[in-house]
């Protein structure tokens, strides 16, 4: 199955209320001949942009391809949450890598809430970012062990950004009959997710990189230099940036063996007015500690963008809406009959441990994708890692690349019927609160 074209169509952003709200931007045009370049970036989104603008910015001749458009995939589709820390508890970090390399990718999941913002901020980029993202718990026991980890990053990294919130002070916050208590960490952020790719996009391309849209990869050629096929024009350059994360498909089987993708799914009410108050009483985002995460916030005009819902294979459900409002209505019952103006899906992709996976799957071809829900910050920091490794500067990737990557059990062939499973059980532990 090709997930490029299995739920969406061709070079169409989804209907979403991203794209219905999305800043105007020009189309790219679309591959027609062999070129040459020093770099090719494969992929459209915010790792594959990030890439381009800094080796741009660095001087190098840059193409960049992307089979539908720009921000096309998760990348223009996601919960728009820029979190603090990696997808990975920073306890497991320790555990898993040591406390040295675990400092280290403290270190970059900071510096990666601060690219974003900084780009924002140089490129003039229209994204609505907004401070503030709480983490909620649906117990007891989910609240104590927030607040234990809120105190571990204060004690262990220094960090002092973070409120928090005993049952009374959540409910203040969110007036949800669903949570227990958690913390608000307000140097986390969240954005219009499709207009940041957008912003990206033209800085990139103001800085030189050549776009195409429109064009599927459809091999790569590990040579010196690299041949990158499309349909109509191949493009041959020194190096080349795998930036696909769920849409690789078979481009890389290293890659595919530990990077799985799989679908979530958004909602964006009508325009909530005074009721919005019931729902959040401050302008921040929210994510809770289900495994099959809740995330919601609200939009500039007041709706409430919720994300949610189980899938159980790689086609959207036919009604996406109802899908998203059953999870919605068992935070918020009374919206149980919102009316719903937008609904939408998206591929994304997770490893087993839920770290990114960085690799040099070639001498001059570097991957990152696998960013398992955390995206906005590390797909944008990968690239720039990316970009920095093809400089020589190559010290945060190879931390990043350093954490042990475990391939999925039967590679890519069993990774849809073990994403049935997994999704299966974890819908099941959510349900029953372990």
């Amino acid at each position: 199955m090709n997930l490029l074209y299995s739920n969406d169509r061709r070079a169409e952003y989804p209907a979403s209320w991203y794209a219905a709200t999305a800043n105007a931007t020009e189309r790219y045009p679309a591959l027609t001949e062999d070129v040459t370049a020093d770099v090719c970036v494969v992929g459209g989104g915010y790792t594959g942009l990030s890439a381009a603008l800094h080796l741009a910015e660095a001087g190098f001749d840059v193409v960049l391809l992307e089979a539908h458009r720009v921000g096309f995939g998760a990348s223009g589709r996601n919960g728009g949450q820029l979190g603090s820390a990696q997808r990975m508890d920073q306890e497991d970090l320790e555990r898993l890598v040591g406390d040295d390399d675990a400092a280290k990718l403290w270190d970059l999941a900071e510096d990666a809430k601060g690219l974003v913002k900084s780009l924002i901020a140089k490129h003039q980029i229209d994204c609505d970012l907004k401070p503030g993202i709480a983490v909620l718990g649906l117990s007891t026991g989910d609240q104590r062990d927030l607040h234990d980890h809120a105190a571990h990053l204060s004690t262990r990294y220094g960090y002092d950004q973070i409120e928090l919130l005993d049952e009374s002070a959540a409910h203040g916050l969110c007036p949800s009959p669903t949570y227990r208590g958690g913390y608000l960490d307000m140097g986390a952020a969240h954005l219009h997710p499709l207009n940041f790719a957008l912003g990206l996009a033209q800085a990139a391309a103001k800085a030189g990189v050549r776009i195409y849209e429109s064009t599927e990869v459809t091999g790569v050629q590990e040579t010196d230099p690299a041949i990158v096929a499309t349909p109509q024009g191949k493009v041959t350059a020194n190096h080349v940036v795998l930036a696909c994360n769920g849409y690789l498909g078979d481009l890389n089987g290293k890659v595919a063996s530990r990077v799985m993708p799989i679908n979530n799914f958004i909602a964006a009410t009508e325009p909530l007015g005074t009721d919005a108050a019931r729902v959040l009483t401050r302008d921040v985002a929210v994510a809770d500690t289900k495994f099959v995460v809740n995330y919601f916030r609200l939009s500039a005009d007041n709706r409430l963008l919720f994300g949610g819902g189980e899938s159980y294979g790689y086609r959207f459900p036919a009604d996406i809406a109802t899908t998203v409002r059953k999870p919605m209505a068992e935070i918020f019952p009374h919206l149980q009959d919102v009316k719903i103006d937008y609904a939408w899906g998206g591929t994304l992709a997770i490893t087993m441990r839920r770290m990114p996976y960085l690799a040099r799957v070639a001498p001059n071809i570097l991957s990152a994708s696998g960013y398992s829900g955390h995206g906005v910050g590390t797909a944008t920091h990968a690239g720039q890692l990316m970009a920095l490794a093809i400089q020589g500067q190559a010290e945060g990737f190879d931390t990043m690349a350093r954490v042990p990557a475990l391939p999925f059990p039967g590679g890519p062939a069993l990774r849809s019927p073990l994403l049935v499973l997994a999704m299966t059980w974890f819908a099941l532990r959510d349900r029953l609160g372990f």
